[in-house]
């Protein structure tokens, strides 16, 4: 064996005492004898510290030995020492486990232990679904509604609605046995998913299913099903701010032990008995990957190594707005993460989406190795296997339409087809051919007996030949047979539900969410910084200077700041809700794979947040209290530090408890502001519970004090007032300070002190101990919530997934049938740089692209290849003109004019990798949209549907046009369905050049060979195509003209004409010496691509770059480009009057029409906003029932005023808040469309805040009307109307506000931040919690720049500020009119102008949001 300085070292047996070699020299056998005293000291220990240690054997520069041989603790390696084991024990520089894993199967079996197993059979597999299908699948509003009523006269047993009944999988019976790689083959839409997840025990339980599924005759309720098998799914679901090393490490920390590590305590014992020495680098690997709950594993090594994941170990993972590593690598990790443990039981669903050929080759070899040397247990299913990965496999199982076609040995498919009178052709892959021939369009040319004519055989026909052949029977015979359960291993199957002890996975969640908070620095930060803006302001309307502990007006205002303070600390929990929403996903799926207990994450982030709540409470608290001028007594000050943490956990648990009950961003939304509504209400302070004190007071500073005392609260509400935790928090606080030395002085004329006064006027506890009684009522609810929290997550399932109903129609295809200009393109020593991090106050560089040159010509379709991380996307993306960031360097001409992205953009297409379109619409609508909008204005609409017809069938997307395009993973339609959808959407443009980022990435051989189909013909037309792509077969392949190869560092290795049957390829990288010749028949794709990796440069000791640029293919490219970089004679430059190919007019009509599709098919957004306004205004109208009539004092008016007040800041809170999701999700589909050139963005702002009117106009009507009357507000025609005018204005900007918000932030969790600041200083300068009167004059401008003061100040100057009935009060005798004017400085003249303000607010909310689309750009690229 080969150390890694490249010297020889020797294993010794013991037990025989031979050496290995003849003759050893002195100084190895000093070395060896040393060797044996450290094994024997080992021996010697305690069992629990022997399995701790190994020996490790390392280069010993300087030395005449040529290693050292130490003894280390596998409990305390360092990255260094888990490397040099994993390479060690590894043994190759290859990407590749074989010689490990036969190392420690040769060590079991050298003891006789027998490697648990398992064996997986399924028989008489029914799984059906009840379906809705056509318009009745699309949820409306209507349909939604219809759902609800549904549901609930089924629930009522009085209405049984009949559904359509889909069959997913039909009788199906197999098994999948251990130490036996199984391939899972079948077209899209065959149950390939479906198969996987019922035998991995994770299948929607909204199914029907039948039949029994058995692991060694033991049934899935048996033992714990997902801790013994693993399901590896097609959705990535990751932490996008955790590395790929952190996230792996997670996983290993949580599964436990690595794959073998539970036999080592046996393992030991029998090698002790039977005087065996292992391999040092053997054993020392064993017993580290025994290790258990440690936060980093040696598990973890391994996998990054032998997924070729440890070139970006360190990178985040990322996502969409999130740079990180690329898909490719991203699918690796999610497979990673589920095989870092010790499962061996694995179901693979399309782990090679975004893999190029050999990468696939190298993992699928590598999982084959562990297959056969560990006995595990692998059913993977797989699109497009290139020949020498589907000959990896030892048994194949072939789905079709539900049906079971075949299930035996790979190399007897063939002969079951042959025996059906079908033959594959030559240099067709057998995976391609098992797909296509089963299917209606394809199977005719499969067809070989010549002796009759070709009869379409069905898949049901071709299922029940298969039950009757010899490979059926001989199923059926084995399957008969019960499995001897007294033959199944003790581990085989799991009992235990977690892989370690539940303290360690506390500890591990811990770990991690301290982590996350460290990598979301920068929103913690923000938040805290303003928190401190919002109390500076708080402190400098309050200012100490204007107010004294000395009489009753005063103290009101000082409980008015007190009272502030606890409202903002609960608006800045509602940041919250974003951050737990999308934390969701990742959760659902490592709990659903016994990961951890719910609790485990749930305490640890609620721990972690303690911290938090106590730095804002801190800084709150050192800002503003003596700057108000509080009582300067430290323990007061520290007791109200303790109030605002108690309120800010509260929150934090209220809305983490919302989130994880609704699970859906609009939802939770929602019923937060529904929870702070009803804890505002009922808090004690807009509706006061107690009765109005006898004591005099100034009128102008009493507006607080009179919505406060008296007995107003309805008796159906008194609950609502002892259940809300404001009204503890509200007691807590004020008892606090008011019972402090300094509001000791009697009042004026009394016996009673002024704190006495103030907690007895305004009916709050006066007894010190409620200090305490509030503060554990918060933290009650606070540990209350999280204990929601934590058994909404234990129990509580993901959102249903609702997957189309499609059917199979023939359909005749249709060409591209309108004009273009064919145009070439030409780059020359094209380089990206991108910045990173600075080290040592270094900046530093990276470059992705390395002089890259080349052509892209008219009818010539062009493959770019290369590894995964080669700079394939970065070269088209910066080619395209899709970049965002970083720097480029070198020329790049279209037809020989230098390129201009603005006329650019109207002529290319790009499929992007990733599959962005708006979920609402469907395949048809989301395809007319990219055509009326990027033809030309001469093509009319019926010419427009024409051609977006033909380009469906070009595409076989006919029979899906009514589908909904749905959410990725979850709803509407599938992966390959998505992606050719997005390649249609680009064809229907028309465009001359056409980018294509993996096109073929995530369909199976079948729906690739279509795509292509498409690609080719596109390309015969005279279009310039490029396309990127990883594991193409040989047809496909062959199928390009011109290829450009990279490899990793961005750099071309070749570049020019592929030949026909690769000729011209294939002699170039054969004339490199070092290069073995490509194998018969094989596929030149996959042959180039191992040929070019970085182990085989190593090899042959050449740079594959370096050969390139002095090859003659290089010249040819070099003189290529610089004639085609001369224009014609001529000829001139591409230009177009307009920069889009549709005027505004047009543009804004279209976008309005796919919004309004959007809007009306939310039902999430638009329905639950409807019920929210009217269970907001029904609490309302209750809650003030019939206040409206009663003006004849002060306190009166002042509740009257609190009603409208409330109304205004929570539902205008609930539209911001809601409107956002929707918002980001378009906005993600809107950066892809906006590249495109499909439409400017003032246009698309125009329809966007347009389509919220009409909803806008509902949901006032329904509020108005509701509360208005239960309220009794003054019978008045004009009146009403006012009031639904000044609503529907206040509703409209604080939906465009929440817009704002989205477009100037980079995230939702931002958006949210920023948000609740602004409600806080919109709530503090309204001009209710300190009128306007009272504010001090450096700050009355904010007054007069608060939207909500506007909408008070029209509100009630509407309904109020022209009443002349007298009223009566503490301190003031006059007019309704009088008291408004003197006491808030509301007049009834300033109506109008109110009106106009809120509308110029409105447009100005608008006009930002449109502004920040125009400017703005958050997709980093």
């Amino acid at each position: 064996m080969a150390a890694s300085d490249g010297s020889e070292y020797f294993d010794v047996d013991i037990e025989s005492g031979r050496d290995t070699f003849s003759r050893r020299s002195s100084a190895e056998e000093v070395h060896r004898d040393e060797t044996e005293l450290m094994w024997a000291a080992i021996e010697r220990l305690p069992s629990g510290k022997e399995k701790k240690m190994a020996l490790m054997r390392y280069p010993a520069p300087g030395s005449n030995r040529s290693e050292r041989t130490e003894t280390v603790d596998v409990t305390k390696l360092d990255r260094r020492n888990r490397s040099l084991i994993v390479r060690k024990a590894l043994d190759t520089s290859e990407q590749d486990n074989f010689k490990l894993l036969a190392a420690i199967k040769e060590r079991f079996d050298r003891v006789g232990l027998e490697v648990p197993k398992v064996e997986v059979r399924f028989e008489k597999l029914n799984v059906e679904a009840d379906v809705l299908i056509g318009s009745r699948a699309l949820p409306t509003l209507l349909n939604c509604a219809r759902d609800v009523i549904e549901q609930f006269l089924i629930c009522l047993g009085i209405y049984h609605p009949r559904r359509h009944n889909l069959s997913i999988l039909k009788n199906i019976s197999g098994s999948i046995k251990p130490g036996r790689m199984t391939l899972l083959l079948g077209p899209p839409g065959s149950g390939k998913s479906t198969l996987l997840l019922a035998l991995a025990g994770k299948l929607d339980t909204s199914l029907k299913k039948s039949g029994k599924i058995t692991y060694n005759g033991h049934e899935l309720n048996e033992f714990c099903v997902q801790r013994t098998s693993a399901y590896i799914s097609q959705t990535d679901s990751h932490i996008a701010e955790l590395t790929v090393r952190e996230t792996l490490d997670f996983g290993a920390r949580c599964e436990g032990e690595g794959f073998a590590g539970n036999l080592m305590k046996e393992l030991t014992r029998l090698e002790k008995e039977k005087k065996i020495r292992p391999s040092p680098e053997i054993d020392a690997f064993m017993k580290a990957s025994s290790v258990a709950g440690k936060r980093h594993s040696i598990s973890t090594d391994y996998i990054l190594k032998v997924l070729g994941l440890d070139v970006c170990s360190e990178t985040v993972v990322g996502n969409d707005m999130l740079r990180g590593i690329s898909g490719g690598q991203r699918k690796r990790v999610t497979t990673g993460e589920m095989v870092v443990g010790p499962r061996k039981t694995l179901f693979m669903d399309e782990i090679s989406t975004g893999l190029d050929s050999s990468t696939t080759y190298q993992i699928v070899k590598c999982v084959k190795n562990f297959v056969h040397q560990m006995e595990a247990t692998v059913l993977m299913s797989l699109l497009q296997p290139a020949p020498e990965t589907f000959d990896l496999f030892d048994d194949l199982i072939l789905l079709s339409e539900g049906h079971m076609v075949y299930v035996g040995p790979r190399e007897e498919v063939l002969n079951f087809f042959g025996s059906l009178g079908f033959l594959k052709p030559l240099r067709k892959g057998t995976a391609d051919f098992l797909q296509e021939v089963t299917s209606r369009k394809d199977q005719a040319q499969y067809w070989a007996d010549a002796s009759k004519p070709h009869e379409y055989i069905s898949v049901s026909k071709i299922s029940e030949a298969f039950s009757n052949s010899i490979y059926g029977k001989s199923l059926e015979s084995s399957l008969s047979v019960p499995f001897d359960k007294s033959k199944s291993h003790v581990s085989a199957l799991r009992k235990r539900r977690y892989g370690v002890s539940k303290w360690k996975l506390f500890r591990a969640c811990f770990s991690r969410e301290f982590v996350l908070i460290k990598r979301h620095s920068f929103l913690y930060i923000f938040k805290t910084m303003q928190v401190a803006f919002v109390g500076f302001v708080t402190c400098t309307l309050f200012i100490r200077t204007r107010l004294h502990p000395t009489d009753m007006a005063d103290g009101t205002l000082y409980l008015g700041c007190l009272f502030f303070a606890l409202v903002h600390m609960m608006f800045n929990g509602f940041a919250e809700l974003p951050l737990m929403i999308f934390r969701l996903p990742v959760f659902y799926k490592q709990r659903d794979n016994n990961f951890y207990p719910a609790w485990a994450w749930s305490v640890s982030s609620w721990i972690l947040r303690v911290p938090y709540s106590f730095v804002e409470a801190s800084v709150w608290s050192i800002i503003v209290y003596y700057s108000v001028g509080f009582s300067p007594n430290v323990g007061r000050f520290f007791r109200y530090v303790f109030v605002l943490f108690s309120i800010h956990q509260m929150a934090l648990g209220l809305f983490r408890t919302l989130a994880a009950a609704a699970r859906d961003m609009m939802i939770s939304n929602t019923f937060g502001s529904a929870a702070l509504l009803v804890v505002f209400l009922l808090g004690g302070f807009i509706m006061p519970k107690g009765n109005l004190s006898t004591a005099k007071c100034y009128y102008l500073n009493l507006f607080i004090n009179l919505l406060l005392f008296s007995d107003m609260i309805k008796p159906w509400w008194v609950w609502g007032y002892w259940v809300s935790p404001l009204s503890y928090a509200q007691s807590a606080i004020a008892v606090n300070e008011f019972t402090a030395t300094r509001w000791m002085q009697n009042l004026t004329g009394t016996n009673t002190t002024v704190g006495y006064g103030v907690l007895k006027f305004h009916h709050l506890p006066t007894e010190e101990y409620w200090y305490w009684l509030g503060v554990g009522a918060l933290l009650l609810y606070a540990l209350f919530f999280n204990i929601i929290v934590t058994l909404t997550l234990a129990y509580l399932k993901p959102g249903d997934q609702a997957p189309p109903v499609t059917s199979e129609t023939d359909s005749s295809r249709q060409g591209m049938i309108l004009p273009f200009k064919p145009l070439s393109m030409t780059f020359h020593n094209v380089n990206y740089f991108v910045d990173m991090p600075k080290v040592n106050l270094t900046e530093f560089k990276l470059q992705l692209l390395s002089d890259v040159s080349g052509v892209f010509l008219p009818g010539v379709l062009t493959a770019l290849m290369g590894s995964s991380g080669a700079g394939k996307t970065t070269l088209m993306d910066v080619l395209a003109g899709r970049k965002t960031g970083g720097y480029i360097e070198g020329e790049i001409s279209l037809s020989g004019f230098q390129k201009e992205q603005s006329t650019f953009a109207r002529v290319s297409g790009y499929v992007e990798q990733n599959d962005i379109h708006s979920p609402q619409v469907t395949v048809m609508e989301s395809l007319l949209f990219s055509a009326f909008l990027r033809l030309p204005p001469e093509v009319n609409e019926k010419q427009a549907r024409e051609f977006v017809e033909g380009v469906m069938k070009l595409v076989e997307l006919d029979v899906l046009k009514d589908a909904l395009v749905g959410l990725p993973g979850s709803s509407g339609l599938s992966t390959e369905q998505r992606k050719r959808l997005t390649i249609a959407v680009e064809l229907v443009a028309n465009p001359s050049i056409i980018f294509m980022d993996e096109p073929t990435s995530g369909l199976d051989a079948r729906a690739a060979a279509i795509v292509m189909r498409t690609v080719r013909n596109t390309v015969d037309t005279g279009r310039t195509v490029v396309c990127t792509i990883h594991q193409p077969s040989i047809e496909i392949f062959e199928a390009f003209d011109e290829l450009l190869l990279m490899k990793r560092g961005g750099c071309v290795i070749y570049g020019g004409r592929v030949g026909e049957r690769s000729n011209i390829l294939i002699k170039y990288f054969e004339s490199i010496e070092g290069v073995s010749p490509m194998p018969s028949e094989y596929n030149p794709a996959n042959w180039m691509l191992e040929m070019t990796t970085s182990a085989a440069e190593e090899r042959i000791g050449q740079d594959f770059a370096e050969i390139y640029k002095n090859s003659r293919q290089y010249r040819e490219i070099e003189a290529l480009i610089h004639q085609t970089s001369t224009p014609e004679p001529g000829s001139e430059a591409l230009q177009f009057s307009t920069t889009y190919s549709q005027n505004s007019l047009f543009q804004f009509k279209t976008c309005l029409w796919k919004q309004n599709l959007v809007y009306w098919r939310s039902p999430e957004y638009n329905a639950v906003r409807l019920l929210f306004t009217t269970m907001c205004a029904l609490i309302v109208g209750s809650v003030f029932w019939d206040i409206g009539s009663k003006r004849d004092s002060t306190q009166n008016l002042m509740v009257v005023i609190g009603a409208l007040y409330t109304a205004v800041l929570f539902l205008g809170v609930n539209n911001a808040s809601t409107v956002q999701p929707v918002i980001a999700i378009e906005r993600t589909v809107f950066y892809r469309e906006r590249a495109a050139g499909m439409y400017s963005a003032i246009p698309y702002a125009l329809a966007q805040g347009l389509v919220e009117i009409p909803y806008i106009a509902t949901q006032t009507i329904v509020y108005g009307v509701t509360t208005y009357f239960m309220i009794n507000f003054e019978r008045s025609i004009v009146k009403f109307l006012l009031y639904l005018v000044f609503m529907f204005l206040t509703f409209t900007y604080f939906t465009f506000y929440g817009m704002v918000a989205i477009g100037l932030t980079p995230s939702q969790q931002m958006a949210a931040v920023v948000s609740s600041a602004f409600y806080s200083l919109w709530n503090l300068a309204a001009g209710f919690l300190l009128p306007k009167p009272q504010i001090p004059g450096w700050w009355i401008w904010f007054y007069y720049v608060c939207p909500i003061a506007w909408t008070l100040q029209g509100l009630v100057g509407s309904q109020l500020a022209d009443v002349e009935e007298p009223i009566t009060g503490p301190g003031f005798q006059g007019t309704v009119k009088g008291f408004l004017k003197e006491a808030l400085g509301i007049e009834s003249n300033m109506i109008g102008v109110s009106a106009v303000v809120i509308f110029a607010f409105s447009l100005l909310f608008f006009l930002v949001f449109a502004l920040s689309l125009k400017f703005l750009n958050f997709q980093k690229r």
